[in-house]
């Protein structure tokens, strides 16, 4: 209830409370002089109450909680609309990432399906029937048979710089033998005991260790012009 509705309330008691008290003066044969401070004050109070009516305190009132359920309603709309707002926020925040997710993962998935394709694509050593020697132009042959076709300029370029293509290359000074220059050379007797003869189980064997320390013939190949060697 507003400051105004209760002075009307309570100046409207004071004035009912003088009033009866004026009525039972008289009846009682009280002396005049009551009655008319009695009568002075009622007409003091109602001097009071013209500042508002009697009957439009209700409206007073009416409109105090009208204005409160405003207030209250214009809080509420701009509460639920900031949630909205932070609502809308998180959710574009989150298929951003989701869509972030998606691409990277579409992108391994297309990666490794192109790198199972260009393995399948591949030959192993033993496919290939042992010569005596082999030329130059076999050797690399062979080597496009066995390599992945998107890592073969890699390859070719590190066998290029360590042996020239000459699978019986050995290295007087170190002992660095075959296309990679392996040191020891036996240690390509992992990829096959023909090692020293077969260009085919060097490959085999190269492939493998570029692949194992480098991820790539191509990963070889950047650690190698970085180096020089790999």
């Amino acid at each position: 209830m507003s400051r105004i509705s209760v002075r009307g309330f309570a100046v409207a008691s004071a004035t009912a409370v003088t009033t009866v008290g004026a009525v039972v003066g008289v009846a009682s044969g009280s002396p005049q002089h009551a009655a008319n401070g009695t009568t002075e004050a009622a007409a003091g109070d109602a001097t009071l109450l013209a500042d508002i009516p009697a009957g439009q305190q209700a409206q007073v009132q009416a409109s105090s909680l009208a204005q409160q359920a405003t207030a209250q309603a214009d809080a509420a709309s701009a509460t639920a609309k900031k949630s909205a707002e932070e609502a809308a926020r998180k959710a574009a925040a989150k298929s951003a990432v989701d869509k972030q997710q998606a691409a990277e993962k579409a992108a391994k998935d297309a990666k490794e399906r192109k790198e199972a394709a260009s393995r399948s694509a591949t030959r192993d050593a033993s496919s290939f029937s042992t010569q005596s020697s082999y030329t130059t132009a076999q050797v690399q042959a062979i080597a496009r048979q066995m390599v992945p076709a998107d890592q073969f300029q890699c390859f070719s370029n590190i066998v290029s710089h360590e042996s020239g293509w000459n699978y019986r290359a050995v290295n007087a000074s170190s002992g660095a033998y075959g296309l990679f220059q392996a040191l020891p050379g036996s240690k390509m007797s992992s990829a096959g005991a023909d090692w020293q003869t077969n260009p085919a189980t060097q490959i085999k064997w190269g492939l493998s260790y570029m692949d194992g320390r480098y991820d790539s013939p191509c990963g070889a190949w950047s650690f190698w012009q970085a180096n020089h060697w790999y």
